[in-house]
């Protein structure tokens, strides 16, 4: 009996053995399944983390990725302005006198030199001055030669010398009246030659040569030939200006006219010679501020020695306010404005998985833009395909 009752114990043991075996088994087999799975690592295929972007072969050969260099970026400001001429040395030419024109030997953009002709005008003054200067030579001819014969009387006693000192005081008198005369010819502009002839041919030629007072280039004309012209009289009827150098006039935001100096040097690049810089120095700083743009006009002196500017050029200056400073940097393409004015980058560590950052930016010089921050030095980065990327996490988004 005792026998009978152990044996159906241990059939009862083993029986619920087995069952406990049979419970444990596929919890295991889950557990060791979940094991495996953690240990192989995220499917390919899976998709990326939220602001990231992974690339396939064929989309890696539109991208290019380099480290984040540091970069020597100047301190400057940059504005536009216009070429004009330098008035300071800009001469409007009058006639000396009143009178016709008769004669017109330049026209606006001729290079005139120092003593050309520019116009010549009839004028009764200059007839009356040399007309005046005929008669004077006539008298002074005559009481010359009238001393001289009274001398020769004087001295076989044929005059009285009172006579004698009469006619002294006549020839002094003439001579000093042809000093006069010719003086007054003189300043019509005729030189000494001109007016011996005058007075040798005994002839009066009224026209009045108005010559360029500097060399330059005629930058307005307002003569035309018959046209009545007095001293001082505008508007002139030409005007020359030395092209030796020439103005930019630029406006720039009053927030930056404080960076501004008198004598600093400017740096002019315009569009007719793109490759080609014109070295100047600022003159004038506007004492006001303009009310409806709240610009200040800045001039600056421009050096043009080979007289290559225009009136009227479109101008960009470029001038150092400090000491260059060196800051992380990357090609201009790298950097990607977003819809909502953010500045960002893609920045990757196996070159196949891109993540977009937001950074702050500085200054552009060569092709590079300043990296304030967001980045380090050394990282990589997307630099060319940049907005494709933007693009492709738009498009996965969407």
């Amino acid at each position: 009996m005792r026998a009978a009752i152990g044996v159906v114990v241990l059939v009862a043991a083993a029986a619920i053995y087995v069952w406990q075996r049979s419970a444990e088994g596929p919890k295991s087999a889950s557990s060791g399944g979940t094991s495996s799975a953690q240990a192989q690592g995220p499917r390919r295929g899976a998709s990326p983390e939220p602001g990231s972007v992974d690339l396939s072969d064929s989309q890696l050969a539109s991208v290019k990725v380099e480290p984040v260099s540091e970069r020597e970026f100047p301190t400057e400001k940059r504005s536009v302005g216009s070429i004009d001429f330098n008035q300071d040395l800009a001469v409007q030419v009058f006639t000396p006198y009143q009178g016709r024109i008769i004669g017109l030997f330049a026209k606006v953009g001729d290079d005139v030199q120092r003593g050309q002709t520019l116009f010549t005008i009839d004028s009764p003054d200059l007839l009356q001055a040399e007309s005046t200067l005929i008669s004077a030579a006539g008298v002074a001819q005559f009481t010359t030669r009238n001393l001289a014969r009274l001398k020769d009387l004087y001295a076989t006693r044929a005059v009285s010398q009172k006579e004698l000192e009469q006619a002294t005081s006549d020839q002094q008198a003439a001579e000093g009246a042809l000093r006069t005369a010719r003086n007054s010819v003189r300043l019509f502009g005729k030189s000494d030659t001109e007016i011996d002839r005058i007075i040798e041919q005994r002839m009066a030629d009224p026209t009045l040569v108005v010559p360029s007072p500097i060399t330059g280039r005629v930058t307005a004309r307002n003569a035309a030939p018959g046209l009545f012209v007095q001293p001082g009289n505008a508007p002139a009827p030409y005007t020359v200006a030395d092209i030796n150098t020439m103005w930019m006039l630029a406006n720039v935001p009053e927030n930056d006219s404080p960076a501004f100096r008198i004598g600093q040097e400017v740096s002019v690049r315009v569009n007719a010679f793109p490759d080609r810089m014109f070295d100047g120095r600022i003159t004038t700083i506007s004492a006001m501020v303009d009310q409806s743009t709240r610009r200040v006009l800045i001039r600056s002196e421009v050096a043009d020695p080979q007289h290559e500017l225009r009136s009227g050029m479109f101008a960009t200056f470029v001038i150092r306010t400090g000491d260059p400073v060196r800051s992380p940097a990357i090609p201009l393409d790298g950097v990607v404005r977003e819809g909502d004015g953010t500045m960002t980058v893609w920045v990757t560590a196996d070159r196949r998985r891109f993540s977009r950052r937001e950074v702050r930016t500085g200054l552009q010089f060569e092709g590079y833009r300043q990296i304030l921050e967001g980045l380090q030095v050394g990282e990589l980065v997307a630099t060319e395909g940049a907005l494709f990327l933007s693009n492709s996490l738009t498009m996965t988004s969407e």
